[in-house]
Parts: C-alpha cells; sequence; structure tokens
C-alpha cells in the first residue's frame, strides 16, 4: 500500500516526523508532500492565482510553496504516479476539535482535499497542555495503534477520520481510544484591547464549551477522541 502524509505546520515539525514513525509499519511506500513553512489555520484555502514552488528534500519528499490543501492537490495530480492508498495530515500541533475548529484547521483541509477525490483519509492532531511535559514518540504509537484498529472500516462517499491525541500527565493510564461525536458547541471568541484600534485574540481553547461524550470531552478527559467526519 501507498500512504501520502502532509500537515499545516510545515514539512520539518515534529509531528509530521512522528506521524511517518507511526505509518511505516503498513505501508511499502510512503510519500511526503507538506508546506515549506508553517500554513495552520488557514482552512482550506487553495492557490490558483499563482505559480506553485516546490523542493525536493529527497526521496518520495517535497515541500511545496503553499498550503496544506495545496499539497495535497499537487501531490495527487502532479509528483505522484498513482493515488495512494490512505493520506494522513499532522501529527497537528494543537487539537482539531468539534466543528468550529475543523473547518479552520489546515491539517483537515489537507485530509478533506483527498476525500473529495474518493481516497481514505485520516487527520490526527495532538491536544496540548500548557506546562505538561509531552512526548512525540508517545503520539506516534497512539496514532499507529488507532490506524491498526480503524484501516480495515468501510468509509461511506466524503468520510474520513479525525482522531485527538490527549495530553496526559507523566505516569498516566494509556488511554482508551473511544468512537465519539464532533462537539457543534462553537469555540468562546473573546478579543482585548491591546492599543489603539488593535485587538487580541483572548479565548480559552481550554475552557471551551462541550457536551458529555463529544470529541472535546473525550480529549480533554484524557481519552483519544476518533471521529469520523464528512466533507
Amino acid at each position: 500500500m501507498i500512504a501520502l502524509l502532509s500537515n499545516d505546520d510545515g514539512i520539518q515539525a515534529e509531528g509530521l516526523a512522528a506521524l511517518e514513525r507511526a505509518m511505516k509499519p503498513f505501508f511499502e511506500e510512503i510519500w511526503v508532500v507538506a508546506p515549506a513553512s508553517e500554513m495552520s489555520q488557514i482552512g482550506h484555502r487553495v492557490t490558483t492565482d499563482k505559480p506553485l514552488r516546490f523542493e525536493e528534500k529527497g526521496d518520495r519528499r517535497y515541500a511545496v510553496h503553499g498550503t496544506p490543501a495545496d499539497c495535497t492537490r499537487v501531490a495527487l495530480n502532479y509528483l505522484m504516479p498513482r493515488k495512494p492508498d490512505w493520506v494522513f495530515a499532522g501529527i497537528n500541533h494543537g487539537g482539531n476539535l468539534g466543528r468550529h475548529d475543523f473547518v479552520i484547521s489546515g491539517t483537515v483541509a489537507a485530509v478533506r482535499e483527498a476525500a473529495f477525490a474518493g481516497i481514505n483519509g485520516m487527520a490526527m492532531s495532538q491536544y496540548f497542555r500548557f506546562g505538561v511535559e509531552h512526548s512525540w514518540e508517545k503520539a506516534a504509537e497512539w496514532a499507529a495503534s488507532v490506524f491498526e484498529r480503524v484501516k480495515d472500516n468501510r468509509l461511506a462517499a466524503g468520510e474520513f477520520w479525525s482522531v485527538n491525541l490527549p495530553h496526559l500527565d507523566p505516569g498516566s493510564a494509556e488511554p482508551e481510544q473511544v468512537r465519539c461525536p464532533q462537539e457543534i458547541s462553537p469555540l468562546q471568541v473573546v478579543y482585548r484591547e491591546a492599543g489603539d484600534g488593535v485587538l487580541e485574540y483572548a479565548g480559552d481553547y481550554h475552557e471551551r464549551p462541550r457536551e458529555s461524550g463529544s470529541d472535546v470531552s473525550v480529549c480533554f478527559g484524557g481519552d483519544i477522541a476518533v471521529s469520523k467526519a464528512m466533507i
């Protein structure tokens, strides 16, 4: 099988390296086509009004000077000799929880673009808590475990997986994998004045509203949130 990996944190991101380690046991061939620089929170923006530059960074490894959705488009329609069996994006440096995050996320857009093309996809994200030690090795282990469990599940047309990993205290018990719906409550959007005519975003992601059993509730509660999403 062949996999395509991308992200929105840039080709040098630790989360992308962790995702590559996680997927190596499952695929004979892995392609990495990711933004040349960070493209977080850019949604499904694509580039059609100017040339797209790309650079070869190694065997089946390319940096695209564009958005995450551009990366998937370029990979599927120019760089790769045939379509991959799966497209993955991540592991994002931060959660992509609930429907509000979902439309903002460049990570999700990279996989949504694959779903438009009828290819299986999974967006993986790592929720972060301030001041708590984090291990990308552990994130890679969890990512591999999730894929092992869902890889043979059939996805309907337009469906793809959205996975959010919890950020646990060191020494915590291993998290459960919980199938759950996406949170429908919006983020609390708050601004504060930072000068004359200047605003700073002051919303607290960790205090966002959530319903019991939603992906936000599951991930914030210390388990792996595994959701099916639609384009």
